[in-house]
């Protein structure tokens, strides 16, 4: 499996970077096609998702790090080479909320309002994004036999193939995650559309999700970042699953028409 894309004299394009970048791009168009239907500001979404960038991959750099600093202390600088893989999803998720927590709160924009906008796009470029794994060979699971691989209708020849290493088969639990963020996608939208959704809901439908979803993938993975005896990942997912849940249950002792996510009333951005 190469991991490189293409190269221009001696610098190599890999296809990790490609594929976030293509994930960021996505993101960004859905947001802006929504926000747009909500009369919200072209200046304000582009300022929010360049910080939210900007910090959210400092972020997932740092938790994967922090947490991995035994593959770094001798050779500090490969901290910054992100291409070669070691993105912490979680941990950009916790550092690009923190900053649109601080931006919005600067503008006096709603939170929820906004990581409802944002989390459609979110999860789709977190499904995106996740094939740069495959090109990098990581974030695999647990050696699988070969049958029991082509049993799984679901999984092209060209992945099972990928998770061929050294002679031994894997589970290609980069895909498995894929393909649930890709139907979160899918389910979001539909959330987000329903006549009586609440602001709020969207996010709690895909905290939900993705925390139920990664918790049992986490469980196949053979790399994961640890603390104890305890996988980093399926910690942050079940406080995800909870926290979603807790807004979800908020939330629903609201009236039928209060707070509805699709009434323009809740949108007041000055620029």
């Amino acid at each position: 499996m190469n991991s490189i894309a293409f190269s221009i004299g001696k610098f190599n394009i890999h296809w990790y970077s490609l594929l976030i970048i293509l994930g960021v791009l996505v993101c960004y168009f859905l947001v802006n096609k929504e926000a747009k239907k909500m009369g919200i500001s072209k200046d304000f979404i582009f300022n929010l998702t360049f910080w939210v960038i900007i910090f959210g991959i400092i972020g997932a750099r740092l938790y994967y790090v922090i947490f991995r600093f035994d593959l770094y202390k001798d050779h500090i600088i490969d901290i910054f080479k992100i291409w070669e893989g070691g993105l912490a999803i979680h941990g950009g998720i916790i550092a690009g909320l923190l900053t649109m927590y601080i931006y919005c709160k600067k503008y006096k924009v709603r939170l929820t309002l906004m990581t409802d906008l944002v989390v459609p796009g979110l999860i789709i470029a977190q499904a995106i994004g996740r094939w740069g794994n495959f090109f990098n060979q990581e974030a695999y699971g647990s050696r699988v036999a070969l049958s029991t691989l082509e049993n799984l209708k679901i999984i092209p020849k060209f992945v099972i193939d990928g998770m061929r290493i050294g002679n031994i088969y894997y589970h290609p639990t980069f895909y498995y995650e894929s393909l649930w963020c890709l139907l979160g996608f899918i389910i979001l939208l539909i959330v987000r559309r329903l006549k009586y959704t609440k602001v709020g809901n969207t996010t709690a439908v895909y905290m939900m999700w993705y925390g139920l979803g990664r918790f049992f993938i986490e469980g196949l993975r053979t790399d994961s970042l640890m603390l104890g005896g305890f996988k980093v990942a399926q910690l942050i997912s079940i406080l995800l699953f909870i926290i979603g849940l807790l807004m979800s249950m908020i939330i629903s002792r609201k009236g039928k028409f209060e707070d509805l996510y699709n009434d323009k009333d809740n949108v007041r951005i000055l620029y």
